[in-house]
């Protein structure tokens, strides 16, 4: 028996370790929705400058034009509510740039919205993850894809 505890040991050890990195690894997934969800809710508000804020890669003056346009013609009331979500970028095992194509509504204004996300994510499961918006697109036809 005192042969097998350190062997019992290191398999715990192990295992606990494998858990921590697989579940940092699939709460990314969370991470990116979340992030999505919080750039909706600031365009539903008309909120550009919020929306700015959140995003990375916007700074030449087309994605500035697309941002100040969506906050103005997409505003909503009510809160915002994703129906759809299709992310190139799940499930990465490394860095990857992907767009993620979402739907979404209000549901005091029926109408769905669906719209490209540019979105990043570097690190690794070691490392720890992190997800960057880097841009959005005006409104897609519903049935489109990205």
């Amino acid at each position: 028996m005192r042969r097998r505890l350190p062997l019992i040991v290191l398999g715990v050890v192990l295992f606990l370790v494998i858990s921590f990195e697989l579940a940092r690894w699939l709460s990314t997934e969370s991470t990116e929705r979340d992030e999505v969800h919080k750039l909706l809710s600031a365009e539903a508000r008309g909120d550009s400058r919020a929306m700015l804020a959140q995003l990375r890669g916007c700074g030449d003056a087309a994605c500035r034009a697309t941002v100040l346009d969506n906050a103005r013609s997409l505003r909503r009331r009510g809160s915002v509510k994703i129906v759809d979500y299709e992310s190139k970028t799940s499930y990465a095992l490394g860095a990857a740039t992907g767009r993620t194509r979402v739907a979404w509504t209000s549901l005091q204004q029926g109408l769905v919205v669906v719209q490209c996300v540019t979105v990043r994510r570097s690190g690794s499961a070691l490392a720890g993850r992190s997800v960057t918006l880097l841009r959005i697109s005006a409104p897609i036809d519903r049935q489109g894809s990205c």
